[in-house]
Protein backbone atom coordinates (compact mmCIF):
# COMPACT_ATOMS: atom_id res chain seq x y z
CA UNK A 1 0.00 0.00 0.00
CA UNK A 2 1.72 3.43 -1.15
CA UNK A 3 1.72 6.18 1.36
CA UNK A 4 -0.55 8.75 0.84
CA UNK A 5 1.41 12.22 1.02
CA UNK A 6 -0.23 15.21 2.32
CA UNK A 7 1.72 18.08 1.85
CA UNK A 8 0.47 21.53 2.17
CA UNK A 9 1.95 24.94 -0.25
CA UNK A 10 4.39 25.92 2.98
CA UNK A 11 6.01 22.39 3.22
CA UNK A 12 7.93 23.17 0.13
CA UNK A 13 8.97 26.82 1.05
CA UNK A 14 11.84 27.50 4.12
CA UNK A 15 13.02 30.56 6.12
CA UNK A 16 14.81 32.48 3.74
CA UNK A 17 13.79 35.85 2.32
CA UNK A 18 12.54 35.52 -1.01
CA UNK A 19 14.39 38.57 -2.80
CA UNK A 20 13.86 39.39 -6.06
CA UNK A 21 12.38 43.16 -7.28
CA UNK A 22 8.95 44.12 -6.45
CA UNK A 23 6.51 42.88 -8.90
CA UNK A 24 8.93 40.17 -10.49
CA UNK A 25 7.27 37.16 -12.61
CA UNK A 26 9.59 34.87 -10.33
CA UNK A 27 7.24 34.86 -7.12
CA UNK A 28 3.75 33.92 -9.68
CA UNK A 29 6.79 30.80 -10.88
CA UNK A 30 8.08 30.00 -7.39
CA UNK A 31 4.31 29.94 -5.71
CA UNK A 32 2.76 27.67 -8.66
CA UNK A 33 5.68 25.47 -8.30
CA UNK A 34 5.44 25.30 -4.60
CA UNK A 35 1.69 24.18 -4.91
CA UNK A 36 2.48 21.85 -7.85
CA UNK A 37 4.40 19.52 -5.60
CA UNK A 38 1.85 19.29 -2.97
CA UNK A 39 -0.27 17.15 -5.98
CA UNK A 40 2.41 14.84 -7.57
CA UNK A 41 2.63 12.80 -4.59
CA UNK A 42 6.17 12.62 -4.03
CA UNK A 43 7.92 12.76 -1.19
CA UNK A 44 9.68 15.69 -0.34
CA UNK A 45 13.53 14.33 -0.08
CA UNK A 46 12.91 13.11 -3.98
CA UNK A 47 12.59 16.11 -5.33
CA UNK A 48 15.80 18.17 -6.41
CA UNK A 49 16.05 21.41 -7.56
CA UNK A 50 19.24 22.61 -10.13
CA UNK A 51 20.07 25.84 -11.16
CA UNK A 52 22.51 28.19 -13.06
CA UNK A 53 23.10 31.49 -12.85
CA UNK A 54 20.37 34.45 -13.06
CA UNK A 55 17.89 35.60 -11.20
CA UNK A 56 15.94 32.45 -11.70
CA UNK A 57 18.83 30.34 -10.57
CA UNK A 58 17.67 31.84 -7.01
CA UNK A 59 14.98 29.30 -6.94
CA UNK A 60 16.78 26.34 -4.72
CA UNK A 61 17.32 28.98 -1.78
CA UNK A 62 13.49 29.28 -1.65
CA UNK A 63 12.43 25.58 -2.17
CA UNK A 64 12.08 23.44 0.77
CA UNK A 65 13.36 20.48 -1.08
CA UNK A 66 17.00 19.65 -1.43
CA UNK A 67 18.97 21.87 -4.34
CA UNK A 68 21.81 22.55 -6.26
CA UNK A 69 22.84 26.28 -7.24
CA UNK A 70 25.28 25.70 -10.04
CA UNK A 71 27.28 27.52 -12.33
CA UNK A 72 26.48 29.77 -14.82
CA UNK A 73 24.41 27.33 -17.67
CA UNK A 74 25.45 24.40 -16.47
CA UNK A 75 22.35 23.14 -14.42
CA UNK A 76 21.22 20.13 -16.96
CA UNK A 77 24.65 18.43 -16.91
CA UNK A 78 24.74 18.54 -13.24
CA UNK A 79 21.20 17.76 -13.20
CA UNK A 80 21.90 14.80 -15.51
CA UNK A 81 24.50 13.53 -13.15
CA UNK A 82 22.19 13.48 -10.03
CA UNK A 83 19.12 11.70 -11.93
CA UNK A 84 21.69 8.87 -13.60
CA UNK A 85 23.07 8.44 -9.75
CA UNK A 86 19.45 8.03 -8.51
CA UNK A 87 16.51 7.23 -11.36
CA UNK A 88 14.19 7.76 -8.52
CA UNK A 89 14.64 11.29 -7.94
CA UNK A 90 12.25 13.88 -9.16
CA UNK A 91 14.70 17.09 -10.78
CA UNK A 92 13.28 20.33 -11.65
CA UNK A 93 15.99 22.41 -13.85
CA UNK A 94 15.42 25.95 -12.67
CA UNK A 95 17.07 28.13 -16.10
CA UNK A 96 16.30 31.73 -17.57
CA UNK A 97 16.52 32.66 -21.61
CA UNK A 98 20.36 33.72 -21.04
CA UNK A 99 21.32 31.25 -18.61
CA UNK A 100 19.58 28.30 -20.68
CA UNK A 101 19.98 29.35 -24.48
CA UNK A 102 23.44 31.20 -24.42
CA UNK A 103 26.39 29.39 -22.10
CA UNK A 104 24.27 27.14 -21.60
CA UNK A 105 23.09 25.56 -25.08
CA UNK A 106 25.08 22.97 -25.74
CA UNK A 107 23.91 21.73 -21.73
CA UNK A 108 20.18 22.78 -22.83
CA UNK A 109 19.89 20.47 -26.44
CA UNK A 110 21.86 17.57 -25.14
CA UNK A 111 19.83 17.06 -21.82
CA UNK A 112 16.67 16.95 -24.02
CA UNK A 113 17.93 15.36 -26.50
CA UNK A 114 19.00 12.35 -24.10
CA UNK A 115 15.32 12.43 -23.43
CA UNK A 116 16.58 12.17 -19.24
CA UNK A 117 13.46 12.29 -17.33
CA UNK A 118 13.79 15.51 -15.87
CA UNK A 119 11.58 19.06 -15.38
CA UNK A 120 13.08 22.07 -17.54
CA UNK A 121 11.48 25.48 -16.51
CA UNK A 122 12.86 27.99 -18.34
CA UNK A 123 11.91 31.45 -17.38
CA UNK A 124 11.64 33.82 -20.63
CA UNK A 125 11.39 37.41 -19.89
CA UNK A 126 13.66 38.25 -23.22
CA UNK A 127 16.67 40.00 -21.16
CA UNK A 128 20.35 39.81 -18.91
CA UNK A 129 18.20 40.94 -15.76
CA UNK A 130 20.41 39.94 -12.63
CA UNK A 131 23.42 41.51 -14.93
CA UNK A 132 21.60 44.67 -15.19
CA UNK A 133 19.91 44.56 -18.44
CA UNK A 134 21.87 43.28 -21.58
CA UNK A 135 20.28 41.78 -24.65
CA UNK A 136 19.48 37.57 -24.28
CA UNK A 137 19.06 35.61 -26.76
CA UNK A 138 15.51 35.49 -26.61
CA UNK A 139 15.06 39.85 -26.87
CA UNK A 140 13.40 40.94 -29.78
CA UNK A 141 15.29 42.57 -33.09
CA UNK A 142 15.66 46.01 -32.31
CA UNK A 143 15.24 46.12 -28.49
CA UNK A 144 17.05 49.26 -27.02
CA UNK A 145 19.05 47.94 -24.43
CA UNK A 146 22.44 48.31 -21.95
CA UNK A 147 24.41 46.27 -24.54
CA UNK A 148 22.75 47.40 -27.78
CA UNK A 149 21.79 51.14 -27.77
CA UNK A 150 20.92 51.11 -30.86
CA UNK A 151 19.06 48.14 -31.49
CA UNK A 152 19.46 44.59 -30.94
CA UNK A 153 20.69 43.17 -34.36
CA UNK A 154 20.45 39.42 -33.55
CA UNK A 155 17.39 37.30 -34.69
CA UNK A 156 15.69 36.04 -31.47
CA UNK A 157 15.56 31.82 -30.71
CA UNK A 158 12.44 30.40 -30.47
CA UNK A 159 12.96 28.37 -27.38
CA UNK A 160 9.86 25.85 -27.98
CA UNK A 161 11.21 25.44 -31.51
CA UNK A 162 15.21 24.73 -30.47
CA UNK A 163 13.50 22.52 -28.07
CA UNK A 164 11.18 20.74 -30.68
CA UNK A 165 14.63 20.62 -33.02
CA UNK A 166 16.59 18.79 -29.86
CA UNK A 167 13.97 16.19 -29.95
CA UNK A 168 11.51 16.84 -26.76
CA UNK A 169 9.18 14.79 -25.76
CA UNK A 170 7.65 17.30 -23.77
CA UNK A 171 6.95 20.53 -24.82
CA UNK A 172 5.00 22.90 -22.75
CA UNK A 173 3.96 26.95 -22.33
CA UNK A 174 2.05 28.88 -19.64
CA UNK A 175 2.63 32.63 -18.27
CA UNK A 176 3.52 34.19 -15.46
CA UNK A 177 0.04 35.82 -14.56
CA UNK A 178 -1.63 32.53 -14.88
CA UNK A 179 -0.82 30.83 -12.12
CA UNK A 180 -3.36 28.33 -11.89
CA UNK A 181 -2.24 27.20 -15.38
CA UNK A 182 1.09 26.94 -14.37
CA UNK A 183 0.49 25.15 -11.63
CA UNK A 184 -1.68 22.78 -13.97
CA UNK A 185 1.09 22.38 -16.20
CA UNK A 186 3.45 21.82 -13.90
CA UNK A 187 1.86 18.77 -12.72
CA UNK A 188 1.88 17.87 -15.72
CA UNK A 189 5.29 18.20 -16.52
CA UNK A 190 5.97 16.13 -13.37
CA UNK A 191 3.57 13.24 -14.48
CA UNK A 192 5.35 12.54 -18.27
CA UNK A 193 8.23 10.21 -18.53
CA UNK A 194 11.58 11.99 -20.66
CA UNK A 195 12.94 15.96 -20.61
CA UNK A 196 9.77 17.99 -20.07
CA UNK A 197 10.57 21.32 -21.42
CA UNK A 198 8.32 23.83 -19.95
CA UNK A 199 8.85 27.47 -21.09
CA UNK A 200 7.50 30.10 -18.86
CA UNK A 201 6.91 33.73 -20.30
CA UNK A 202 7.87 36.16 -17.47
CA UNK A 203 8.07 39.78 -16.72
CA UNK A 204 11.54 41.81 -15.77
CA UNK A 205 9.65 44.70 -14.25
CA UNK A 206 12.92 46.93 -14.17
CA UNK A 207 15.21 45.88 -17.41
CA UNK A 208 12.24 44.39 -20.30
CA UNK A 209 8.54 45.61 -18.35
CA UNK A 210 5.94 44.74 -20.63
CA UNK A 211 7.75 42.68 -23.16
CA UNK A 212 4.83 39.82 -23.19
CA UNK A 213 2.18 42.54 -22.20
CA UNK A 214 -0.21 41.95 -25.35
CA UNK A 215 -0.81 37.97 -23.59
CA UNK A 216 0.42 38.43 -20.33
CA UNK A 217 -2.49 41.33 -19.37
CA UNK A 218 -5.57 40.11 -18.06
CA UNK A 219 -7.42 42.84 -20.17
CA UNK A 220 -5.84 41.42 -23.80
CA UNK A 221 -4.84 37.90 -22.94
CA UNK A 222 -7.97 36.40 -23.90
CA UNK A 223 -7.53 37.98 -27.58
CA UNK A 224 -3.79 36.95 -27.71
CA UNK A 225 -3.35 33.52 -26.10
CA UNK A 226 -4.64 29.91 -27.19
CA UNK A 227 -5.23 27.90 -24.41
CA UNK A 228 -4.46 24.30 -25.43
CA UNK A 229 -6.24 21.01 -24.31
CA UNK A 230 -5.36 17.71 -26.11
CA UNK A 231 -8.72 16.48 -27.94
CA UNK A 232 -11.12 19.79 -28.06
CA UNK A 233 -10.98 22.43 -30.70
CA UNK A 234 -8.89 25.26 -30.67
CA UNK A 235 -10.75 28.27 -29.90
CA UNK A 236 -9.86 31.19 -28.09
CA UNK A 237 -11.20 35.27 -27.50
CA UNK A 238 -13.05 36.07 -24.33
CA UNK A 239 -16.42 34.57 -25.70
CA UNK A 240 -14.71 31.90 -27.80
CA UNK A 241 -15.49 33.78 -30.68
CA UNK A 242 -12.25 32.72 -32.51
CA UNK A 243 -10.45 29.83 -33.69
CA UNK A 244 -7.96 28.07 -35.81
CA UNK A 245 -8.78 26.25 -38.76
CA UNK A 246 -6.48 24.05 -40.85
CA UNK A 247 -6.03 25.34 -44.70
CA UNK A 248 -3.91 24.31 -47.42
CA UNK A 249 -1.69 23.05 -44.58
CA UNK A 250 -1.25 26.48 -43.09
CA UNK A 251 -2.99 27.29 -39.57
CA UNK A 252 -5.44 30.80 -40.06
CA UNK A 253 -7.37 32.49 -37.51
CA UNK A 254 -11.34 32.49 -38.68
CA UNK A 255 -14.59 33.92 -36.79
CA UNK A 256 -16.56 31.20 -35.24
CA UNK A 257 -20.16 32.18 -36.47
CA UNK A 258 -21.86 32.32 -39.83
CA UNK A 259 -19.21 30.89 -42.30
CA UNK A 260 -17.16 28.82 -39.73
CA UNK A 261 -18.95 26.67 -37.03
CA UNK A 262 -16.95 25.27 -33.97
CA UNK A 263 -16.76 21.72 -35.92
CA UNK A 264 -14.46 23.56 -38.92
CA UNK A 265 -12.21 24.46 -35.88
CA UNK A 266 -8.97 22.44 -35.57
CA UNK A 267 -8.96 20.01 -32.62
CA UNK A 268 -5.46 19.77 -30.51
CA UNK A 269 -3.80 16.52 -30.67
CA UNK A 270 -0.39 17.08 -28.82
CA UNK A 271 0.80 13.48 -30.59
CA UNK A 272 1.37 15.79 -33.65
CA UNK A 273 4.89 17.00 -34.32
CA UNK A 274 3.83 18.79 -37.55
CA UNK A 275 1.08 20.65 -35.61
CA UNK A 276 3.37 21.24 -32.47
CA UNK A 277 5.73 22.77 -34.93
CA UNK A 278 3.23 25.17 -36.95
CA UNK A 279 1.72 26.35 -32.93
CA UNK A 280 5.28 27.61 -31.91
CA UNK A 281 5.89 29.46 -35.12
CA UNK A 282 3.18 31.28 -34.89
CA UNK A 283 2.85 32.47 -31.33
CA UNK A 284 3.39 36.40 -32.38
CA UNK A 285 0.35 38.02 -31.62
CA UNK A 286 -1.41 40.03 -32.96
CA UNK A 287 -1.02 37.86 -36.74
CA UNK A 288 -1.34 34.43 -34.42
CA UNK A 289 -2.52 33.63 -31.15
CA UNK A 290 0.61 32.28 -28.38
CA UNK A 291 -0.30 28.91 -27.49
CA UNK A 292 0.38 27.85 -24.55
CA UNK A 293 -0.49 24.37 -22.83
CA UNK A 294 0.68 21.18 -23.21
CA UNK A 295 2.03 22.17 -26.89
CA UNK A 296 3.66 18.55 -27.64
CA UNK A 297 4.08 14.91 -26.08
CA UNK A 298 5.61 11.65 -27.70
CA UNK A 299 6.41 8.44 -25.50
CA UNK A 300 10.21 7.55 -25.46
CA UNK A 301 12.49 4.99 -23.70
CA UNK A 302 14.33 7.52 -20.86
CA UNK A 303 17.99 7.78 -20.79
CA UNK A 304 18.67 6.22 -17.35
CA UNK A 305 15.80 3.38 -18.87
CA UNK A 306 18.24 2.83 -21.45
CA UNK A 307 21.11 2.68 -19.37
CA UNK A 308 20.12 0.32 -17.14
CA UNK A 309 19.18 -1.85 -19.51
CA UNK A 310 22.73 -1.70 -20.38
CA UNK A 311 24.59 -2.38 -17.66
CA UNK A 312 22.33 -5.16 -16.69
CA UNK A 313 23.18 -6.70 -20.13
CA UNK A 314 26.63 -6.25 -19.81
CA UNK A 315 26.70 -7.75 -16.20
CA UNK A 316 24.76 -10.72 -18.01
CA UNK A 317 27.59 -10.57 -20.69
CA UNK A 318 30.84 -10.29 -18.95
CA UNK A 319 29.83 -11.42 -15.10
CA UNK A 320 30.11 -9.01 -12.18
CA UNK A 321 33.07 -6.82 -11.84
CA UNK A 322 35.46 -4.24 -9.56
CA UNK A 323 36.29 -0.79 -10.39
CA UNK A 324 39.91 -2.38 -9.75
CA UNK A 325 39.56 -4.48 -12.49
CA UNK A 326 38.19 -2.18 -14.62
CA UNK A 327 41.05 0.16 -14.08
CA UNK A 328 43.68 -2.52 -15.06
CA UNK A 329 41.51 -4.05 -17.80
CA UNK A 330 41.82 -3.43 -21.33
CA UNK A 331 45.08 -1.26 -22.87
CA UNK A 332 47.34 -0.03 -19.84
CA UNK A 333 50.89 1.13 -19.69
CA UNK A 334 53.23 2.31 -16.95
CA UNK A 335 54.87 5.35 -16.60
Amino acid sequence: MSEILEYKKKDFANDNEVRWCPGCGDYSILSSLQLALTKVGKKKEDIVCVSGIGCSSRFPYYMGTFGFHTIHGRAPAVASGIKLANPNLSIWIITGDGDGTSIGGNHLIHAIRRNIDCNILLFNNEIYGLTKGQYSPTTEKGTITKSSPFGALDRPFNPGKLALGAGATSIIKSIDTDPKHMMEMMVLADKHKGTTFMEVYQNCVIFNDKAHDVYTNRGTRDDNCLYLEHGQPMLFGKNKEKGIRLNQFKLEVVEVGEKYKVEDILVHDKYNEILAFQLLDHSNPPEFPMAIGEIFEKIENTYEDDMLIQMENAKNKKGPSTFKELLHSGETWKV
